[in-house]
């Protein structure tokens, strides 16, 4: 919908916060919307952003005439070089290599790798196409290195996952607010201001090993900032609960009446006295105490955990013991607090509801579950038994590339596993092994240039769909420019590939349709939008724009646009979730006991190895392969850079400025130090944007956490020294 003529309002291509944006077009081509026109980007009032943008947002529109944008097919020939096709052509290999493949090796030797930035249609239909087109099981995505702890813990606390059960805009109201493991400061910057109120309260409790942005916002009395050792942050949570525990701070009408657990819980946490948390995580005990203290003070308080403390091999555990936390003050589903946590990708919360997940079906429905599978059956029109079982999570489906029995054939829809992936040298040994590789991308991104073929696809502004946010709240992507000639939607794609495959079922290629069959597929299912199509959310906009007021007797929550899952038809939609119960058969949520693996100190490395943490950068976007593409954030941030403490790096002979070399036995990266005091002595710190000898998913390991999957990102043990050039690199020689 545009609100008005060359206008059209549409939401931001990156994070999960979906900024409210309206793009402009003008200039030569406006009228046909055509690639010569030109787009201007300015913000929209929209409740979780208030028409503010960030660095990204506001420069998004320069990569729609971007000159590397993929025009037309690309294979790969013997000479190593990519060269131009035709569609039919493309389309016809595809067909004839995946049944090769399957006639040789099985349907399963055929994956699917998916991404959290597709919008519902096409997450939706990559997972019907991966398994009643292809035949496969071997479907997951990169969502599972994103929110894939945080929604195990949810699922077994709540019996729901979704990132915040509640609307953004009621953090405003709140005075207390914890954040563990989340810099979203720079990485969702219009966030910010949903947090002002609990610093002027002097309530913004920030948790993270480093001095991030988010950190330096409890500065001046407005909260403060726990800096624990790296990976202990389950230990620190385990020392909160205990004093809220045996300090007598607990919600006990809450918890006698709406959980199931505490005793096994209480028994947990008896060994985690502040003073020993203290020795594991060195943070002081008294402001253990002091946080817990805080946190039961009445007046709205809210826990929120990000990728800081989720990203671990025992991140399920740590989200869990915020959970914990969280329950037994009453939070969940008591107006005016709450627990969540923050989605990172721009539909991570609908890119796992909908079927591009290992073991799920759409409508968050669990692929084992035989009621879920005879429902799905039923609206795909097959036999249930044409649905095949689980497949493997991402670490294990990328290790399985090229290896006996495991995935011969592999396609790649919006991911760039080459930079974003653990253990990413040997993820390009799998990538390089298989026998044939297809990616779907709009730039030839480290992962599209070892594909043997690349098919050139849509942006964001260029499609329509539905996209759902951080909250829950589903939202509508409008095309405001034509592709370039050669382009092609994904769903065009796969419905051509279904077709020459002789697929059961249907495979529509228009956006509306396939959202039309998602509702089907998704009712009575947990995340149920059956009551949602785009003709709502197309009149909610308008509605929203020029009354602000009420829409066919139905509330317009916080004054915008969208529709909050679970949105059954007839209902009103859900914007906050556990008022009366939570999702389990009982209604109750389950508190579930945890411990760390270890209670040592962390600082017992050996001498001369410090900690990476990864993270992302202000200008920069997941792997960065569009991002680093934009001159003005590419100018800010070109290279990858080494943040040390200044005595650290004394102690190496390190310099401000110095290139260096970090490294384990997975591999180097090269990096220039900045000295910086926002890290422990014992830490050091990369984000992961940068792709090559600048990759710090080079070092990181392929350890997962054994009951979501995620890998270890946030703690590897490395080695870092001044790089000093072999004789080759000087110049001269």
């Amino acid at each position: 919908m545009c609100s008005s003529p060359g206008a059209t309002a549409t939401h931001c291509p990156y994070c999960a916060l979906q900024c409210a944006m309206t793009l402009t077009v003008s200039g030569p081509g406006a009228a046909s919307s055509s690639a010569s026109a030109s787009v201007e980007v300015s913000g929209r009032d929209f409740p979780t952003n208030q028409s503010g943008l960030c660095r990204k947002g506001w420069s998004s529109a320069e990569l729609l005439k971007h000159p590397d944008r993929l025009r037309e097919p690309l294979l790969k020939n013997d000479d190593g070089e990519h060269h131009p096709i035709s569609w039919d052509r493309a389309l016809g290999l595809i067909r004839d290599r995946v049944l090769a493949t399957r006639a040789r090796y099985g349907a399963d030797a055929v994956g699917v790798f998916g991404g959290g930035g597709l919008t519902n249609e096409k997450a939706y239909l990559l997972g019907k196409f991966a398994r009643l087109a292809l035949g496969t099981s071997r479907i997951d995505y990169n969502g599972r290195f994103c929110m894939s702890s945080a929604a195990a813990a949810g699922n077994r606390a709540f019996g729901l996952d979704r990132g915040l059960p509640f609307p953004l805009t009621d953090l405003g109201s709140a005075r207390t607010i914890l954040m563990l493991g989340s810099n979203t400061a720079d990485t969702m910057p219009p966030f910010v201001q949903h947090l002002q109120a609990a610093r002027d309260a002097g309530g913004l409790i920030v948790v993270d090993p480093r001095r991030s942005a988010t950190a330096e916002l409890t500065s001046e009395g407005r909260g403060r900032h726990l800096q624990p050792a790296p990976k202990t942050d389950l230990a620190l949570l385990l020392g909160i609960t205990h004093v809220v525990i045996m300090e007598g701070l607990i919600d006990e009408p809450y918890v006698h009446r709406r959980t199931n657990g505490y005793d096994d819980v209480v028994r947990s946490v008896a060994p985690w006295w502040p003073e020993r948390v203290s020795s594991v995580t060195g943070v002081p005990a008294r402001l253990i105490r002091e946080t817990a203290h805080r946190l039961a003070e009445p007046g709205g308080t809210y826990i929120l955990t990000g990728r800081g403390v989720e990203q671990h091999a025992n991140g399920t555990d740590t989200a869990t013991a915020a959970i914990n936390l969280a329950l037994l003050l009453g939070l969940p589903g008591t107006p005016g607090n709450g627990y969540g946590t923050l989605t990172g990708q721009g539909n991570g919360q609908g890119g796992r509801e909908h079927g591009q997940k290992a073991d799920q079906l759409p409508g968050y429905r669990k692929i084992t579950d035989p009621a879920a599978r005879k429902h799905v059956a039923g609206v795909w029109g097959v036999p249930e038994s044409l649905i095949p079982g689980p497949g493997l999570p991402a670490v294990e489906l990328l290790a399985s590339l090229g290896q006996p029995g495991g995935v011969r054939c592999l396609f790649v829809h919006g991911a760039n596993v080459a930079v974003s992936a653990p253990n990413a040298s040997s993820v390009l040994m799998g990538l390089r092994s298989l026998d044939f590789l297809v990616v779907c991308d709009f730039f030839l991104s480290e992962t599209a240039a070892e594909a043997d073929l690349v098919l050139p696809v849509l942006q964001w502004a260029e499609e329509e769909g539905t996209m759902t946010n951080l909250e829950g709240r589903v939202l509508r992507r409008r095309a405001a420019v034509s592709p370039p000639p050669g382009a092609r939607s994904e769903l065009w794609i796969m419905a051509r590939l279904a077709e020459l495959l002789e697929a059961p079922s249907s495979f529509p290629d228009d956006p509306e349709t396939v959202f039309t069959e998602l509702r089907a597929a998704s009712a009575g299912g947990l995340a149920d939008y059956s009551g949602v199509d785009y003709a709502m959310l197309d009149a909610e906009l308008h509605d929203a724009e020029l009354h602000r007021g009420e829409l066919h007797g139905r509330e317009l929550h916080d004054g915008g646009a969208g529709a909050y899952w679970p949105y059954p038809a007839g209902s009103s939609g859900t914007p906050r979730l556990f008022l009366d119960r939570f999702a389990h058969a009982d209604g109750r949520a389950v508190l579930h006991p945890v411990a760390p693996s270890s209670s040592a100190p962390f600082a017992s490395a050996p001498d001369g190895v410090l900690t990476l943490m990864t993270g992302r950068l202000l200008e920069h976007y997941q792997s960065g392969a569009q991002t680093r593409r934009v001159s003005d954030l590419h100018s800010t941030s070109s290279e990858q850079a080494l943040q040390i403490h200044p005595v650290t790096a004394a102690g190496l002979g390190i310099l401000d400025g110095a290139e260096v070399e970090v490294s384990n036995e997975r591999g180097i990266v090269r990096a220039v130090a900045r000295l910086s005091p926002a890290v422990r002595p014992d830490s050091v710190f990369l984000s992961f944007h940068f792709p090559g000898t600048g990759n710090a998913n080079v070092l990181t390991s392929s350890e997962t956490d054994p009951v979501s999957g995620m890998p270890e990102f946030k703690t590897t043990q490395v080695l870092v020294r001044v790089h000093r050039p072999a004789q080759s690199e000087v110049v001269g020689v």
